[in-house]
């Protein structure tokens, strides 16, 4: 597994990720150090599914240079660029299914009202807000990930993606690295997809002189995303040189026979490589999904295959809590790890990290109880200077993880006031 460490970027910078290497395009951050330097602003989310911990996720102290807890001991190294966030809420639906609201209302946190009898969003999620507005900067607007590597498919498409176009609508996750990879820099596909386009528009064009008035407007709408979709392939183009003179070769190693820790690095490493090269702006990231009773196996933390949502229904049993409680330490650890890689890429006088707003957190509190009070959640880096790092901020009881939600929007310039149960924005943002 190849971990992305830089101290400096030349003109002849090659990026080297889960067996593959691409030439970076002439960055401003590649000038000379008199040159003015403005990074784009990136967000992401590591979600980690069935809450955590509570004991040992919290901390002891607040404010700057917080003590941090035995779960978020992990993040020392990168300290200085996160924050801390407590008493943040999710909307709870009571008699519905706790952990499908946990996944796929967590980047919503839709009314009751705003959900079906199922307890399934109608809204789109905050990422996709936010690609609304930047991803028309970027050849891809979003970038869904899930490092879920169950094969027996026994739950349904609520446990396994977080991020929702809108009810009904889903953003779906990619499992396979190797799939991930040929999205991203596998130019040829995408040229095959604008040949189809040319054909869509040349049919389009013999329709025309045969629609009535309200088709016509139907058909120029239609047009209309089919000019979207040129556009982007566009971006890819340019944004891409021809991989096979590079000689990039694609993940080798299945990802259902990949360790635990390298199956979510080596997502990992492409997301935060589709991140640098501003292939997009906005990416999710699931560790693992929601509920599945499939027994899994984490390498160097437990001998024996162990059952993550079966456990946390048994927290007053002192032995499986402490299990939790390296399970949650190993996840923040894989965070902290992805962390320092995307701080190891200089971007001018800042770093990738510097310049993300990279949000770790869970739909539940606690599994126990399906809890959606006083969420687990960090995030790393400021958008350049969006918030304050290195703190703690304890908020008052019951405030909405929308209002989160909402300055994280603000922080990446997208003109909105509100979403779900948001009530304002969060003390400590600059917005």
């Amino acid at each position: 597994m190849n971990i992305l460490r830089y101290k400096h970027i030349p003109r002849r910078t090659f990026l080297r990720g889960c067996g593959a290497a691409l030439s970076l395009p002439f960055l401003d951050l590649m000038q000379g150090r008199g040159a003015k330097i403005s990074a784009p602003k990136r967000v992401a989310f590591f979600y980690t599914p069935n809450g955590v911990a509570q004991k040992a996720w919290h901390p002891k102290s607040v404010g700057d240079n917080f003590a941090l807890s035995p779960t978020l001991k992990p993040l020392e190294p990168v300290r200085k660029n996160i924050s801390l966030f407590t008493n943040l809420d999710r909307i709870k639906v009571p008699g519905t299914d706790g952990h499908a609201q946990a996944g796929a209302c967590y980047l919503s946190t839709a009314a009751p009202d705003d959900l079906s009898p199922a307890g399934y969003p109608l809204k789109r999620t905050i990422d996709q807000v936010i690609a609304d507005t930047v991803g028309k900067l970027t050849p891809f607007r979003s970038l869904e990930l899930s490092c879920n590597s169950f094969t027996d498919n026994r739950e349904s498409v609520y446990f396994d993606n977080i991020s929702w176009y809108g009810h009904g609508h889903v953003a779906r996750s990619i499992k396979d690295p190797q799939k991930v990879f040929r999205r991203l820099f596998n130019i040829k596909d995408h040229q095959d997809n604008a040949s189809v386009l040319d054909l869509v528009r040349a049919d389009a064009k013999d329709l025309q002189g045969s629609l009535g008035r309200m088709d016509l407007h139907k058909l120029e709408e239609y047009l209309d995303s089919v000019r979207t979709v040129e556009q982007q392939i566009e971006r890819i183009t340019r944004r891409q040189i021809d991989v096979n003179d590079l000689g990039i070769e694609e993940p080798e190693k299945l990802w259902t026979t990949m360790r635990r820790d390298e199956y979510i690095q080596v997502m990992g490493d492409l997301m935060v490589l589709a991140l640098q090269t501003d292939l997009t702006r906005v990416s999710s990231m699931m560790v693992a999904p929601e509920r599945w009773d499939t027994p899994l196996m984490f390498e160097d933390v437990f001998e024996k295959p162990i059952l993550h949502h079966g456990w946390t229904h048994s927290q007053k049993d002192q032995k499986v809590l402490r299990e939790l409680e390296k399970l949650d330490y190993f996840h923040m650890t894989q965070f902290s790890r992805i962390c320092q890689k995307m701080n190891a890429i200089k971007e001018g006088e800042s770093t990738l990290l510097d310049n993300m707003l990279f949000t770790y957190g869970s739909g539940l509190s606690s599994g126990m109880l399906h809890e959606c009070t006083n969420l687990p959640t960090v995030i790393a880096g400021s958008a350049g200077g969006q918030i304050i790092t290195n703190r703690h901020y304890q908020h008052a009881k019951g405030t909405p993880i929308a209002n989160l939600w909402v300055s994280i929007a603000k922080a990446m310039g997208c003109p909105i006031d509100q979403i779900g149960d948001s009530t304002g924005v969060l003390k400590g943002f600059t917005v």
